[in-house]
């Protein structure tokens, strides 16, 4: 290969780029280039690092072992590419492992010719150790970004320049998001929850903006080609692809402004690459002049968020609806065991344990209802509202061909808001849907506290039923476990019910036309959501699919009981049963055997009264 050649592609590189021609053409001296076949070792883990390599063409993966033999792809690095810059620096060893995936053209500078220029051209070798310490600086960065999110994108170091109104920046190339995006990265290290860790938020995105490039292409706004790539961009984030390129926190000052800039980048330097440009050139697609166009984030991010908590509701209900089904099964199984009912946490009267496991099934199904008729809220949207409700920058035929659109994406029955301006400034969806949210933890953990109570002892306690034993439950008494899976389940309800507070003050605090506050509106009732899915097939599946019932306890507490007197009632008085019951607790006897020392009633009439049977329904 020619030196000019080698030259030129240089300039091209991260690494050179602050070199002139007369140090690029040192450089050049000392490249060695080299074939490699597809699945050729670039170099491997724990070696000792003695070369950088720099992608002429073809395509290499870098790649980590795991303890158990397999393999942890890490990035797919191309043209333009390099890797194991820190050979030029330290002899340490390499941490992952480089392969080829097809024939490549691999250019090498070895740490020996490195070391020999340092003593030939000092300033060259120092100007490319000062691009090194940047490059690695971005990968330690990178690093530290993965540990609170293991979807972050490994950084080649190869970057692109872009641009907004504070200025330029330096964006890494394999990352699909922009300029915008990355400064919401830098302000926002707020919560450590991204978008990506809500899949059904991005895929919402995604319909929003390929219901809009529709839109924008039948009022010839966009061009074919241009619209084209951008639903085929957004198809593809919503089949599942690029998710991990959604990387601002949850929690955001600017209304939301960069979840709206993090899904416009990267569904333009996606449409950019299927129309075959380089990512960042915004000429040919732009995240603002085309991806977002008709829109604004007042417009596009609540319809979005709405659209996927319509989606989330359904999983929520289909999980609720395996737990009903546990607790009926469990009303079945236990239908025929006799037990103390109890108000106040006193005696009251007899009833099943399948009553009461059916009273938590009827309990828990009643907020189906109220989910499902609180999320149609959400399906009044104000698409084409753009600021502030006046529908500024948009075609006046916009707002009614969006959301047609809106609707074929979505299969939702989307409407349009009758008054944007309205529309673009009320969060009440979002309160009252919260509301139910709240409404099903509050109905969890009282169900949860029951079943603590009832299987509370089990030597001291009610002892009625048996909680499967999940973990030991001390780190000095040895054989106590506790009622674990449902005090978790009570501990999500308190984070639920103060992320419904949250709701409410956010509500309650937007100014004027736009609430600014929608951003932790949104964490707040997509993290409620998570952890009461979560929680809810946790209890069903580690706790009441596995309860078992002490039928002789049951019995025993009922038959012990002062409460059965009630029963008593029609046949003797209140004023007679009073009396009973006061006897019966002073003396410790039983009701049963002070009723026949009194001859008060016959024991076959007694014995009728207090059958189980007559005692759990009315006669």
């Amino acid at each position: 290969m020619e030196k000019t050649q080698i030259k030129e592609f240089l300039k091209q590189i991260q690494l050179f780029k602050e070199l002139n021609d007369s140090q690029l053409k040192v450089i050049c001296e000392k490249i060695k280039v080299e074939n490699f076949q597809a699945n050729s070792m670039v170099f491997n883990e724990n070696n000792i690092r003695q070369n950088l390599f720099v992608i002429y063409d073809g395509e290499v993966e870098l790649f980590k072992r795991t303890p158990y033999g397999g393999e942890k792809r890490l990035s797919i690095f191309s043209k333009y590419d390099f890797l194991g810059e820190g050979a030029l620096m330290d002899d340490s060893p390499h941490s992952t492992s480089a392969r080829t995936t097809i024939d490549s053209v691999i250019f090498i500078l070895s740490r020996d010719s490195f070391k020999q220029l340092m003593k030939e051209d000092n300033e060259t070798a120092v100007a490319i150790l000062s691009s090194i310490g940047r490059v690695i600086s971005r990968r330690m960065s990178a690093a530290n970004t993965r540990v609170i999110n293991i979807a972050a994108q490994y950084q080649s170091g190869r970057t692109r320049n872009e641009h907004d109104l504070l200025g330029n920046r330096e964006v890494p190339h394999e990352y699909y998001y922009g300029v915008q995006t990355l400064r919401a990265l830098e302000n926002f290290t707020i919560s450590g929850v991204t978008l990506d860790f809500h899949p059904v938020l991005i895929e919402a995105l995604a319909m929003v903006k390929k219901a809009a490039a529709k839109a924008n292409y039948d009022l010839g706004l966009l061009s074919k080609p241009i619209s084209g790539a951008i639903v085929q961009a957004c198809d593809e984030i919503i089949n599942g692809k690029l998710h991990s390129h959604f990387v601002v926190d949850m929690i955001q000052g600017g209304a939301g402004t960069s979840t709206n800039m993090n899904a416009n980048e990267v569904i333009a330097n996606r449409a950019l690459e299927i129309l075959g440009y380089e990512k960042g050139d915004y000429k040919y697609c732009h995240p603002n002049n085309h991806v977002n166009l008709s829109q604004s984030t007042n417009d596009a991010y609540p319809t979005a968020v709405k659209i996927a908590l319509i989606y989330s509701k359904k999983k929520l209900v289909e999980v609720l609806q395996e737990l009903i089904e546990s607790f009926r099964k469990k009303a079945k199984e236990f239908s025929n065991i006799i037990k103390m009912g109890r108000t106040q946490l006193q005696d009251a009267v007899p009833m099943t344990l399948g009553q009461e496991f059916e009273a938590y099934a009827v309990m828990l199904n009643e907020e189906i209802k109220r989910l499902e008729q609180n999320a149609k809220l959400f399906l009044e949207v104000n698409m084409g509202a753009t600021a502030i409700g006046t529908g500024i920058n948009s075609h006046p035929e916009y707002s009614a061909k969006v959301v047609a659109h809106l609707r074929e994406a979505t299969g939702l029955d989307i409407v349009l808001a009758e008054n944007l301006v309205e529309a673009t400034q009320d969060t009440g969806a979002f309160i009252m849907f919260s509301s139910a949210v709240k409404r099903l933890a509050v109905k969890l953990s009282k169900i949860s506290n029951d079943l603590r109570l009832l299987s509370s002892g089990p030597r001291t306690g009610i002892n009625e039923i048996n909680l499967p034993p999940m973990q030991p439950g001390s780190s000095i008494m040895p054989g106590k476990v506790n009622p674990v899976i449902p005090e978790v389940v009570t501990q999500i309800a308190f984070k639920v019910i103060g992320n419904d507070l949250v709701v409410t003050l956010a509500a309650e605090g937007g100014q004027l036309e736009l609430n600014v506050f929608e951003p932790v509106i949104v964490q707040s009732l997509f993290e409620s959501i998570e952890m009461l899915k979560n929680g809810m097939m946790t209890l069903k599946v580690r706790c009441i699919d596995g309860i078992t019932a002490n039928e002789d306890r049951c019995r025993k507490l009922v038959e012990g009981s002062i409460g059965i007197v009630t029963a008593l009632n029609p046949a003797l008085g209140y004023e007679t049963c009073t009396k009973l019951a006061k006897e019966a607790l002073d003396t410790n006897r039983g009701v049963y055997e002070l009723v026949l020392e009194k001859k008060l009633l016959s024991k076959a009439e007694l014995d009728d009264l207090l059958k189980p049977e007559n005692m759990i329904r009315p006669r």
